[in-house]
């Protein structure tokens, strides 16, 4: 696993380099969010770790000017700050975690861990969405009880981009991102064809994170 991590306090930057250099990643270390964004213009990643407040460009913005190019990297932003408001807008900005300064290292792995099994699973081939629903994200197939379920392209794309994020939330601003594709469409119209697909579903398994967006999870 190939990680970015943005980190400003060397002492604590070269202490979890160190420590997961040891446990098999490959780290590429930044101190400035300006020239962590310049290396994410021509390289990418498995994985962002993101102090937030660091000089020139802060975490938070980062991911914001990444998102504008289409690019969703799984990150973890790590900080001493605990405001609600910025944890919220971490979250909704599709973060995986958020670890307070301070924090055991081992804990740090942990959460690298669980990300790595996500990804290991969204890689799988067949992604079971409930009970009876399950999708072939090769062909795009959408199945109920092994048969074909047929659903309008806008539909089928949403349903297949949350499998893709399976046991995490997709914000709205994502969706309109990678299915609209940028298209000026309101969160209201986005909110409604949401619903509908639902609607169409014969189990209930997509979820509304209220104030953040959608997510299938999926526990099996």
């Amino acid at each position: 696993m190939k990680i970015l991590l943005l980190e400003d306090e060397l002492m604590l930057q070269s202490s979890i380099y160190e420590y997961l250099d040891t446990l098999g990643y490959k780290v590429i270390c930044f101190s400035d969010g300006l020239e962590a964004q310049k290396d994410l213009n021509t390289n990418e990643y498995d994985l962002l770790i993101l102090d937030i407040n660091v000089p020139n460009i802060n975490g938070v913005n980062l991911i914001e000017n990444l998102h504008k190019r289409n690019i969703f990297t799984p990150t973890i932003f790590i900080s001493a700050d605990v405001d609600i408001d910025t944890i919220t807008t971490a979250f909704s900005l599709g973060a995986i975690d958020y670890l307070k300064k301070p924090f055991h290292l081992k804990e740090l792995s942990i959460r690298i861990q669980k990300e790595m099994s996500n990804i290991k699973a969204n890689q799988t081939i067949h992604v079971i969405l409930s009970k009876n629903y399950e999708i072939d994200l090769t062909t795009s197939s959408l199945y109920f009880n092994k048969k074909l379920e047929i659903l309008t392209n806008k539909r089928l794309k949403i349903i297949e981009y949350l499998a893709k994020n399976i046991n995490s939330v997709v914000t709205i601003d994502r969706l309109r991102e990678c299915i609209w594709k940028h298209e000026p469409v309101s969160d209201a119209t986005i909110r409604t064809e949401i619903n509908r697909l639902k609607k169409d579903l014969k189990e209930n398994f997509i979820q509304n994170i209220k104030g953040v967006g959608y997510m299938i999870c999926n526990n099996t």
